[in-house]
C-alpha cells in the first residue's frame, strides 16, 4: 500500500518547482515560482506537516533545493532563475545580527513558534544562465556542491571555511556538451582513490616538460567537438524553453567523484568523472536514441531531429551491487532505467587498457505511462524502488521483480487527494496495484 499525505495550498496556489526531504525524512523543503522557500516539519503522531519557516529566498523563481549531510549542520542550498545559488544555514536567533535574520513568513513583524532562522551564508553568482539544478555531493568527499545552468556549464564548489560557510571555491567548471569523451578513462584503483580522497581540492598541474600529452589530446578533442557541434543535430541546446538541465551524484565512495549530468535538448546523459589532477572527463554517455534512428521533423523549413530533453536524472544508491542504476525522466514522457557496469581492474590493481577497463550501459526499462513530460525521478534509500512524477498529475512507482524485470508498482493521482469529502483523513493508503 502507498501511504499519502496532503499539504494544501502550500505556496498560495503557485506552482511547485521542487521538494526535498532532509536526511532523516522528518523535514521537507519546498520552493516555488513565488521566489520563496518553505520548511515543513512532520508530526509523527498524526502524519501531518506544519510549516516551520518561510522566507523570500531569491529575486526570481527558485528552481531546486538540496539538503547537506547533517554532519555539516543544518544547511540548505537553493538555485534560481536569477542566475545565483545560495547557501543557507539554520541557526539560533541568539547572537545573530538583526540584518542577517530571515524573519518568519518573510515579514519582519511576524512572530512564530520557531526560535531559529535561516541565515544566508553565501551567494554563488558565477552562472551565465538560469541555474536549473543544485545538489550537495556525498559527505565523504567533503562539503561540495554541484550546479548546472542553462549555459550548459557544470560547476563544482567546495567550502573552504566550513564553520562559517562563507568562502566557497569554484573547483571545477566545464561545458557539459563540449566535454571530451575518453574511452581510456577507467575507475580509480584503490591507491588512486586513497590519494583522491586525501586531496580532494588538488589542482591540475604540468609535468617538468610542460603540459602532458593526455591534456593536449583532450584539448584537441574538445576543440573538434565544439567545431562540429550542431552539425548532426541542428538547433539543439539553443531553446531554453524546450531544454532540460539536471545532475545527480554517484553515492558510492569507491568509484571516486562521479556525476550524471544532462543539458540542453540533446536527450543525452553524460557520466562525468572528476579527478583531482585532471579536467572533468566523460566516461560514458547514456543516449536512448542514436542519431541514425531519430526521424527528423520540420521546423521553420529546416529538418531538425526529433529529440527530447532529459528533465531529471537520479543515481541510485548501490547498496553492495556490482553495477549502478541510473534513472532518467524526459519531456517525451519516458521513464528510463539504465544498468551501468563499471570497468574492471586488472591484476595487482592495475587498470587494463582494453574493453575490460571501460564502463558500459544497458537500458533495462523504458516506461511511457505518464504520456506527458516527466518532471522528477527519485530512488528510495536502498535503490530498489523508483518514483516518478509527471505532468499527467500522477506519481508512479516502479520496482524490479525477482527476475530483475522492472514493472509498475502503483500510482497516486492529484485528483485522489482533492476529493470533497471533508471527513476523509489527510493520510491514507492507496492500492499499489492501481
Amino acid at each position: 500500500m502507498i501511504q499519502t499525505g496532503l499539504i494544501a495550498n502550500a505556496h498560495n496556489g503557485m506552482t511547485f518547482t521542487d521538494a526535498s526531504y532532509d536526511y532523516y525524512g522528518l523535514r521537507l523543503a519546498t520552493c516555488s515560482l513565488d521566489q520563496r522557500i518553505k520548511i515543513w516539519q512532520l508530526d509523527e503522531t498524526n502524519g501531518s506537516w506544519t510549516v516551520e519557516d518561510d522566507w523570500k529566498a531569491h529575486d526570481a523563481a527558485v528552481s531546486k533545493v538540496s539538503w547537506a549531510h547533517p554532519e555539516f549542520g543544518v544547511i540548505l542550498a537553493s538555485s534560481s532563475f536569477d542566475r545565483t545559488v545560495k547557501v543557507w544555514e539554520q541557526t539560533s536567533l541568539v547572537g545573530v545580527p538583526d540584518n542577517q535574520q530571515v524573519p518568519a513568513n518573510g515579514n519582519p513583524s511576524a512572530s512564530g513558534p520557531s526560535t531559529s532562522r535561516w541565515i544566508e551564508r553565501a551567494v554563488l553568482p558565477q552562472a551565465r544562465g538560469t541555474v536549473r539544478a543544485v545538489e550537495f555531493g556525498p559527505h565523504h568527499f567533503g562539503l561540495k556542491l554541484a550546479t548546472i545552468s542553462s549555459d550548459n556549464h557544470l560547476r563544482i564548489y567546495e567550502c573552504l571555511e566550513q564553520p562559517s560557510l562563507t568562502t566557497w571555491q569554484l573547483s571545477e567548471e566545464a561545458d557539459v556538451q563540449a566535454l571530451p569523451i575518453s574511452p581510456s578513462i577507467s575507475p580509480l584503483t584503490r591507491a588512486q582513490q586513497t590519494n583522491a580522497l586525501a586531496t580532494p581540492t588538488q589542482t591540475s598541474g604540468s609535468t617538468a616538460d610542460g603540459v602532458s600529452a593526455p591534456l593536449i589530446a583532450q584539448a584537441l578533442q574538445q576543440g573538434l567537438q565544439q567545431s562540429t557541434a550542431g552539425v548532426g543535430r541542428p538547433g539543439l541546446g539553443n531553446r531554453e524553453a524546450d531544454g532540460g538541465w539536471c545532475i545527480s551524484w554517484c553515492k558510492d565512495r569507491y568509484w571516486g567523484e562521479l556525476i550524471a549530468a544532462g543539458s540542453g535538448t540533446s536527450g543525452v546523459i553524460k557520466i562525468i568523472q572528476l579527478l583531482p589532477s585532471n579536467r572533468p572527463t566523460t566516461i560514458l554517455t547514456l543516449d536512448p536514441s542514436p542519431q541514425a534512428d531519430i526521424p527528423p521533423v520540420e521546423a521553420d523549413g529546416v529538418n531538425v531531429p526529433a529529440t527530447s530533453a532529459i528533465t531529471s536524472v537520479s543515481w541510485a544508491p548501490s547498496c553492495g551491487r556490482s553495477y549502478h542504476l541510473i534513472a532518467t525522466g524526459g519531456r517525451d514522457g519516458h521513464v528510463r532505467i539504465w544498468r551501468v557496469k563499471p570497468g574492471e581492474e586488472g591484476e595487482d590493481d592495475m587498470v587494463t587498457d582494453g574493453e575490460e577497463g571501460r564502463w558500459t550501459a544497458t537500458m533495462v526499462a523504458d516506461f511511457e505511462q505518464h504520456k506527458s513530460a516527466v518532471g522528477r525521478v527519485e530512488w528510495n534509500i536502498t535503490g530498489t524502488v523508483l518514483s516518478s512524477a509527471g505532468n499527467d498529475g500522477r506519481i508512479r512507482l516502479w520496482k524490479a521483480t525477482s527476475g530483475n524485470v522492472w514493472r509498475p508498482a502503483g500510482s497516486i493521482g492529484v485528483e485522489q487527494s482533492e476529493e470533497p469529502d471533508t471527513e476523509r483523513p489527510t493520510n491514507r493508503d492507496v492500492d499499489m496495484d492501481s
